[in-house]
Parts: structure tokens; C-alpha cells; sequence
């Protein structure tokens, strides 16, 4: 994650050179590789996951690795943008891995235990994801391709960390026979469908996920907007909202989760999360927007317990199956956010420029209302 968020602030000028400095056209640009990296996470999460419940996640996890790292070599390279469209198609099948490392941890840990140990690793992504960018942006001031080549070397020496320390997690006898049936995109869902709390609470992950989308599709134009805030201010109440997730995600779970167990705070996190998003849409100051900061970063207790949960409806041989599944929703969710929140802050820009953080308050409140019907007690 940290390699990922490093290209974030550089990507965009790096594009803007290669079509003569045309912004707007540089923006169409970079709306296409926003569509495209979701499309391979939709179409490559459950062929990677599949991959893993057959040949063992410790081969995925590597390869996807080295991948990356050759990657963002040919990306710091890249003479046209057509290369830099290539490196964005790798880019987006090898990250598709994030659900093989879900399944390695539900491999590794004792059920009781797996909310605190999804909570850390979604901490480690949100600190990776903070201190990305704002690196990026140093290395970027430098040379707009150094970002590229670090990142390289972060992956890279992530793959030979993999190989060397990395021990595999699925037995042999607890593998299960490759099917394309399970690997593609649709013949995944099935596995979702195969109860009605898993179903459920799909619902409950792919409706997050797309609320999610407001933040990174609007939040610069709205707090621009809204608030007059210039780029310093703008990375600041970013990071602080990253550090505050990743703080819930790192210390809070495991104890809530222990002392009121999954159901509760799944609840409690999609019912904090709907408020915080509110307060986010009707912030009429930048000091409003800052006092919700806290208050919207509990939303991430919902999906460490909410993973945990699905886990435990499924055999171990179709961890990574179920990852790639959710992997695909989270894909789909990808695709259509950037299209529905920024549409919906056009619209509504000069009467309630909240409007995106509503609708995303709206999503929330949606998905936990199926969580309570949904969810084991």
C-alpha cells in the first residue's frame, strides 16, 4: 500500500506532460485508469483467489509481488501514455492479491481472533496508503519518475521478504481443484449466494465499499469549494482521516470485539459510520469537518468483524474463492462510485455540496439495516 499511495501525487502530472499539458484532457486520461485498475480487480480477484485455494497462497502473494515491482518499472520508463496504460492494467491484476492476503489471515487465525487480525491489516494498509502519498509528493518534487522507481524497490524487496520469511498457510489436504467456474467474475457470486447471511452481508461489503467512493472521487473539490482549503489543507485532513481509521482498525477491534462481540460492533461501526458521513455532508466550516473527522473514523469497525464473519460461513478450501468474490464486489463498487458521486456534486453544488457524503450516509444506513437482519448473533 505504501508503494500504491506513492504514485498517487505523481501520476497525474506525469500524465498531463505526455497530452501537451491539457488538463482536461489529462483528467478524461486518468478516468480511464481509474475504470480500467477496477475492471482487473473485478475480473482478476476470484482467478487469483481461486489460484490460491488450489496451488496455496504463499506462490500468489509472491508473484503478485514481483509484478508490481516490475510494474512500476515499466511505468517509470513509460515514453507514452499507452505504456502508462499498460503498467495500470498490471497494476490492477497483481493488487487483486488483497484478497489472497485476507484468505492467508483467515488461514492463520483462530476464528475468535480474526476481527483483530483483519483490523491490523486494514490499519497497515490506511498507514501505507497516509504515508504513500506524502512521500510520493517529496521523491515527485525531485523527479516526477523517482516515486516510480522507489516503489519498485519497496515491491521488490516485498517479494524477496515473502520468499525468504513468508511460510505457506493452506496445507496440501486442505486445497481444493482449480474450476473456472469459481475463478470468473460471475461464477464467483455463486458462492454468495450459497447462503443467506453470507449474501447478506456481501451486500452490507459492496454497499461500504461504493459509499467509500465519496471520499476520494469528491473530497478535494468539495473541501476546495466548501471550505477554500489549498492542497496543504487538503493532505492534512487526509492524513488525519487515514491515521484515525488506521488507529481504530489497530487498537480498537479485537478489544470491542472481545468484550461485545462481532455482531455488536459490526453494528455499532455502520451506525457511527452513517452519522459521520452525515456530519461530513452537512459541515457548513472547515472546523465542522474536522470535529466529524473522529466520529467517522469509527466506521471502521464494521469491516473487521463483518470479514470475520464471512470467514467463518465458509470451509477453509474456499477462503480465497470467497475473498475473490468480495474482491469482484469491491471491484464493481470501483467502477460505479466515481461516476455517481461526482455526478451527484455537480448536481447538487450550489444548494447542498454535501450532497455526496449524504448519499454515501444513506448507503451506510442501507447496508446496516441488512446487517441487523443479516448478521449471526
Amino acid at each position: 500500500m505504501l508503494a500504491l499511495g506513492m504514485i498517487v501525487p505523481v501520476l497525474p502530472k506525469l500524465v498531463e506532460t505526455f497530452v501537451g499539458g491539457d488538463t482536461a484532457r489529462a483528467a478524461r486520461v486518468l478516468g480511464v485508469f481509474g475504470t480500467v485498475w477496477a475492471l482487473m480487480q473485478f475480473l482478476f480477484s476470484p482467478v487469483l483467489g481461486a489460484l490460491s485455494d488450489r496451488f496455496g497462497r504463499r506462490p500468489v502473494v509472491l508473484l503478485s509481488n514481483l509484478g508490481l515491482g516490475l510494474d512500476y518499472v515499466v511505468m517509470a520508463l513509460a515514453p507514452t501514455v499507452g505504456w502508462l496504460f499498460v503498467g495500470r492494467v498490471i497494476s490492477g491484476i497483481t493488487a487483486a492479491s488483497f484478497s489472497t492476503a485476507s484468505a492467508y489471515v483467515a488461514d492463520v487465525t483462530p476464528p475468535e481472533q480474526r476481527a483483530g487480525s483483519f483490523g491490523m491489516l486494514s490499519a497497515a494498509f490506511g498507514l501505507g496508503f497516509v504515508l504513500g502519498p506524502a512521500l510520493g509528493g517529496v521523491l515527485g518534487a525531485l523527479d516526477p519518475r523517482l516515486p516510480f522507481w522507489v516503489a519498485a524497490a519497496l515491491s521488490l524487496a516485498n517479494a524477496s521478504y515473502g520468499f525468504f520469511i513468508l511460510p505457506e498457510s493452506l496445507p496440501r489436504e486442505r486445497r481444493a481443484p482449480f474450476s473456472w467456474q469459481a475463478a470468473n467474475p460471475i461464477g464467483s457470486l455463486e458462492l454468495l449466494r450459497s447462503q443467506a447471511a453470507l449474501l447478506g452481508l456481501s451486500g452490507v461489503h459492496f454497499l461500504g465499499n461504493l459509499a467509500h467512493e465519496a471520499l476520494p472521487t469528491t473530497f478535494v473539490l468539495y473541501a476546495s469549494y466548501r471550505y477554500g482549503w489549498q492542497a496543504r489543507g487538503v493532505g492534512l485532513s487526509v492524513a488525519a482521516v487515514g491515521l484515525c481509521s488506521a488507529m481504530v482498525g489497530a487498537w480498537l477491534v479485537q478489544p470491542l470485539v472481545a468484550r461485545l462481540g462481532e455482531r455488536r460492533v459490526l453494528l455499532t461501526g455502520l451506525g457511527i459510520g452513517t452519522i459521520g458521513f452525515a456530519m461530513y455532508g452537512l459541515a457548513s466550516t472547515g472546523a465542522m469537518f474536522w470535529l466529524a473527522v473522529p466520529v467517522w473514523s469509527l466506521w471502521a469497525l464494521n469491516g473487521p468483524p463483518m470479514q470475520s464473519l464471512t470467514t467463518g460461513m465458509v470451509p477453509g478450501s474456499e477462503q480465497g474463492q470467497l475473498q475473490g468474490a468480495l474482491g469482484s464486489l469491491r471491484g464493481i463498487a470501483f467502477m460505479l462510485g466515481p461516476g455517481i458521486f461526482t455526478e451527484t456534486f455537480a448536481r447538487g453544488i450550489d444548494v447542498l455540496p454535501g450532497a455526496p457524503f449524504l448519499l454515501a450516509a444513506l448507503l451506510v444506513a442501507a447496508s446496516g439495516a441488512v446487517a441487523w437482519r443479516v448478521a449471526p448473533r
